[in-house]
């Protein structure tokens, strides 16, 4: 399996609801450093996974409606415990409409931390 992988960072506001996130309850801020890794058995017939440029095109696209907003008041999320699992996949299927044509999967990491992420890997 070939695989390409690009990088950014999102930063974000939101909180959540239920006692299970105790203080996390309350509004707070987070900074991702987001992975997309794409995935192809075998290269296409430009020997690429993905145009590097492409991917890091349509991550940055994926990123653009959550940066620097309170994801709280996005009707997009109305309703939803925004965890970094959640978005992990929300971004995965975003990228997947954008790029996943021709690939064998997809998988998204959010890092919220050294120590912490959360990845939505999907088998295309």
């Amino acid at each position: 399996m070939y695989r390409v992988t690009v990088r950014d960072r999102v930063m974000i506001a939101h909180s959540f609801r239920g006692e299970i996130f105790g203080p996390a309850q309350k509004l707070h801020g987070a900074t991702y450093v987001v992975e997309a890794e794409f995935r192809r058995r075998e290269l296409d017939t430009d020997g690429l996974v993905v145009d590097i440029g492409l991917a890091h095109q349509a991550l940055a696209a994926s990123l653009a409606p959550l940066a620097y907003q309170n994801l709280d008041e996005l009707p997009i999320f109305e309703g939803v415990n925004t965890t970094t699992e959640y978005l992990a996949g929300w971004l995965c299927d975003r990228l997947v409409a954008a790029l996943g044509q021709g690939l064998d999967g997809v998988c998204v990491t959010l890092r919220e931390s050294d120590v912490a992420w959360a990845s939505c890997d999907r088998a295309l």
